[in-house]
């Protein structure tokens, strides 16, 4: 019996797995001209929907997000989230109307 105990606590444990979720980006306050920049290219490519219904607004505004973290990578040289613009995207309009007037006083 003791040879039964000290055998199964000599077991190897399984190794840790590395994990696979997405990579996270660290959520960093975004400059006023990173957001003038977003909000000028998501305006521009109706991001809200406003100019027509689409057939797939899902992918169509996917592919927005897309283009938004490219540019905003190669003019500034950080890379976001689609999730931290969206998260953006959305503040701006519902939280912080006064900023969101002063960017599109700008456009």
């Amino acid at each position: 019996m003791a040879e039964r105990l000290s055998a199964s606590s000599v077991e190897e444990s399984p190794e840790p797995q590395p994990s696979r979720s997405r990579r996270r980006y660290k959520a960093t306050n975004m400059a006023f001209e990173e957001m003038v920049e977003m909000v000028s290219i998501l305006r521009r490519e109706d991001y809200d929907g406003k100019k027509g219904p689409y057939t797939r607004p899902n992918m169509w505004k996917d592919k927005i997000m897309s283009s938004v973290v490219t540019a905003l990578e190669q003019k500034f040289g950080t890379k976001r989230a689609k999730e931290q613009l969206r998260k953006r995207w959305s503040d701006l309009k519902s939280r912080e109307p006064g900023q969101y007037w002063r960017i599109k006083k700008l456009l």
